[in-house]
């Protein structure tokens, strides 16, 4: 029993715990620009493939912006229009094209030396570079969804709700807001504000049911 008091009361627990996905937002409350972006920045520190970081973010938030995602998202609605905003999440399938500028970065403030730079950069940029496309989509699929789930952590422990959004016209996404659809793979829609009505909690399968031991 003092150990379960103990989780309750760690923050921690209280925002991977209490999270719910919310449909419907408090129109009034605005997330300002200054504060998405330090949200996004602290989302940003999610792992990633030797660091590529293929994430790329369309924050949209203006009444231009959602009606035309709402457009894209017809099954969605109350999310697109009730939110602050809505993070449209996309890969780049070019990341490594930032590889010399993230390592640069990396021995400019002392966290790793020019030697170690080199050797990385000469093992895994070649592969990269001629990696084929269905393999790359994998991976920055997989790299951006650790950043989606971060950025909706960030979100609620700054007091935000958010929901996870699947169910928009991925093949018209991209263009739309004038990016370049074989660049930019569509990952997934995240709604961000403050809940208007509370989220359900939903059931989950229990451990023994989605694991197995080796």
């Amino acid at each position: 029993m003092e150990n379960e008091q103990a989780l309750n009361q760690n923050d921690f627990y209280q925002i991977v715990l209490g999270r719910r996905s919310v449909k419907s937002y408090d129109s009034s409350v605005k997330i300002s620009r200054e504060e998405m972006a330090e949200i996004l920045e602290e989302a940003t520190r999610a792992p990633s493939s030797v660091n590529m970081q293929p994430w790329r973010f369309v924050v949209i938030e203006s009444p231009e912006g959602k009606e035309k995602l709402a457009k894209l998202a017809m099954f969605n609605q109350t999310q697109v229009s009730t939110s602050s905003a809505v993070v449209a999440v996309f890969g780049d399938m070019k990341s490594v094209e930032y590889a010399d500028e993230i390592y640069s970065k990396q021995v400019e403030l002392g966290y790793m030396p020019q030697d170690v730079k080199e050797q990385l950069l000469a093992a895994f940029k070649p592969g990269y570079e001629n990696m084929p496309e269905r393999d790359m989509r994998d991976l920055v699929l997989i790299d951006s969804g650790l950043v989606c789930m971060q950025l909706m952590l960030v979100a609620r422990a700054r007091g935000y709700d958010t929901n996870p959004i699947g169910g928009y016209e991925k093949d018209k996404i991209a263009e739309a807001f004038g990016l370049d659809k074989e660049r930019y793979v569509p990952v997934m829609l995240i709604s961000m504000g403050k809940a208007a009505n509370e989220g359900y909690p939903s059931y989950r399968l229990p451990v023994e049911t989605v694991t197995s031991w080796a």
